[in-house]
């Protein structure tokens, strides 16, 4: 191990080191993370509470907008509304996802990179997309409702249908969409393995399929399924983009801080409509954390690994499921794609490239869209190297235990924080000319005031909106690198940053790549996170594509969820060749070793 890390290192032992300057540097380093997570998570926070306990000219009333909140049936129908639509969508978005994860891992169906990829195709796309599909499938002149354009009829004797879009049923069908890849990449990681030994022990009793399923399978993965529960509830109860363009008059929590803030400026009753959106994510975040504290290894070291059995019936009928999946999501990317290309839909299907132009439509051209490509850049660059340089500091130092205890919860803290709130909490902070220090209760100017309205701001909340799930995956590949290197290299005063960037770093690379691509991807999609803090000078894609929804521009819109859609799909296919490059290199010590 030591000849190891001085080859890597270069260890130069002719070199005077300087004992405790490491030291010092890692405390300083970790105290500064620390700060920064407080002045960007807990005062934001603390600033959207206070705002929530005051009326609109800042006097102090406590309660009040709470009890005026819950005491409005309009107002309190939309939280009922939200509950609803999260509970019904979990449902349907986990038991679709968990078949559709079986027949990839559990079955020898045909086709499983296809429908794998498809899959997860909508997570390239912005949430209203979605629901702009559905307005030209399921719309008023939908291609499903005119029974494509009375062809149907015509050549098969099939009527067109009445289906009312607008209010639940086309919010459900768009956040189904929208959480359903999320939870098919938990359960499909949770059903990659298994042990063989269950299955044989059931078998032998001569338990059925069903009695397997429901004593072995499902026990096996609850783990993987309560973290799918959770994920899905929190992602649509808090989502604002599908409720926004089919939402019509059904009013959700989401909607709700849009119009309190942006349609009549009560930003005190926005903050509390804040407030209450956060509190059931936050309190399925807490279960979430206390059952996976209680996860124990389903696979241990005399398992034996799973088998699929043969059976031609059940794959044919997996296949069919997962095409009719796959035919649903191709059919709504199609929509947006025709949407986007014709000229007037449905009256004028002759192609055209006018609704790229949005000149007319949105006023800044493709503005937006080169905003959104340097945000979600400097996200990703600046995002992965903060989140993981506070991921290797909570988890490899040894110093200041209680100040990265704090500094990882805060750091998980932002998973069960809705966009919408992170938005606005950093209006109130960021907006203030002074704000006060908790505790001590001392008035300081702020001296964060200049990123408000600014491109760094903008930065600074997509990092913290998809803090936690890169600070996890990096977290999660620290925590398979051996102590040993940091020990080894501390005890010969190697400086630590060689370590970090010469076997940490290397090691780590796949969760790195990773992590960038998770925030490139998020940054280019993301409305509610934004919704509150863009300039006239940085319009956002996802931004100008609520604008055009509200103008009546669906086909502007439609084209410009095509342009995230086809850069997130490039910048995916790039990543994964430039990542095999990488790799190639980085694990170039491996097969010195074999």
């Amino acid at each position: 191990m030591i000849s190891a890390i001085k080859s890597i290192v270069q260890w130069n032992p002719t070199v005077p080191q300087k004992p405790g300057i490491t030291e010092r540097v890692h405390r300083a380093l970790i105290i500064l993370m620390m700060l920064g997570l407080v002045f960007s998570m807990v005062f934001p926070i603390i600033e959207l509470l206070k705002r929530a306990l005051q009326d609109q000219s800042g006097t102090y009333i406590g309660l009040d907008n709470f009890t005026t909140y819950f005491t409005s049936p309009s107002l309190f129908q939309s939280a009922y509304h939200t509950v609803t639509i999260a509970i019904i969508t979990t449902i349907i978005s986990v038991s679709a996802a968990f078949l559709f994860a079986y027949a990839i891992e559990r079955t020898h169906m045909k086709g499983k990179t296809f429908f794998t990829y498809i899959g997860l195709l909508p997570l390239f796309a912005p949430t209203m997309m979605y629901g702009i599909a559905l307005i030209y499938l399921l719309g008023n002149n939908g291609l499903l409702t005119t029974g494509f354009f009375g062809l149907t009829e015509q050549w098969f004797g099939w009527e067109e249908f009445d289906f009312e879009l607008y209010g639940m049923k086309g919010i459900i069908i768009s956040e189904v969409i929208f959480t359903f890849p999320q939870a098919f990449l938990i359960l499909k990681v949770a059903l990659s393995t298994a042990d063989q030994r269950l299955y044989e022990a059931a078998d032998t009793l001569g338990a059925s399929t069903l009695r397997k399923l429901v004593t072995v399978t499902l026990p096996s993965i609850k783990y993987g399924l309560v973290s799918a529960f959770f994920v899905c509830f929190t992602l649509s109860f808090t989502d604002f983009g599908a409720p926004k363009v089919v939402g019509g008059q059904y009013n959700v929590l989401a909607t709700d801080v849009y119009k309190q803030v942006i349609g009549q400026q009560n930003f005190s009753m926005g903050a509390t409509v804040g407030i209450i959106l956060t509190i059931p994510a936050i309190i399925a975040f807490i279960v979430d954390q206390t059952i996976q504290r209680k996860q124990s290894g389903g696979v241990n070291s005399r398992a034996v690994p799973y088998k699929t059995p043969k059976n031609k019936g059940r794959d044919r009928l997996y296949l069919l499921y997962c095409s009719a999946i796959a035919f649903s999501v191709l059919l709504l990317f199609g929509a947006i794609a025709a949407a986007a290309f014709v000229k007037v839909w449905p009256y004028d299907f002759s192609l055209t490239l006018r609704n790229f132009g949005f000149g007319s439509v949105a006023g800044d051209g493709l503005k937006p869209y080169w905003n959104s490509l340097i945000v979600s850049t400097l996200t990703a660059t600046i995002g992965t190297a903060v989140i993981f340089i506070g991921a290797y500091l909570t988890e490899k130092s040894r110093h200041l235990k209680w100040v990265r205890k704090v500094s990882y919860f805060l750091s998980i803290l932002p998973i069960a924080l809705p966009g919408l709130v992170i938005g606005l909490a950093f209006i109130f902070f960021f907006n203030e000319q002074a704000f006060t220090i908790p505790f001590i209760n001392m008035e300081i100017a702020n001296p964060f005031k200049w990123l408000y309205g600014s491109l760094a701001i903008l930065v600074l909340a997509n990092i913290v909106h998809f803090y936690a799930v890169a600070f996890i995956t990096a977290n999660t590949s620290l925590k398979k690198q051996d102590d040993e290197f940091e020990s080894v290299s501390e005890a010969m005063n190697v400086p630590f940053y060689k370590t970090f960037s010469r076997v940490t770093v290397p090691l780590s690379l796949p969760a790195i790549l990773e992590m960038a691509m998770y925030l490139f991807v998020n940054s280019m999609t993301t409305i509610s996170a934004v919704v509150f803090l863009y300039s006239p000078d940085w319009k956002l894609a996802s931004i100008a594509i609520v604008n055009m929804d509200d103008a009546g521009d669906i086909a502007p819109a439609a084209a410009m969820s095509l342009l995230i859609i086809a850069t997130n799909i490039i910048v995916r296919v790039v990543y994964e060749l430039l990542s095999k490059k990488l790799m190639n290199r980085t694990n170039a010590w491996k097969q010195t070793q074999t």
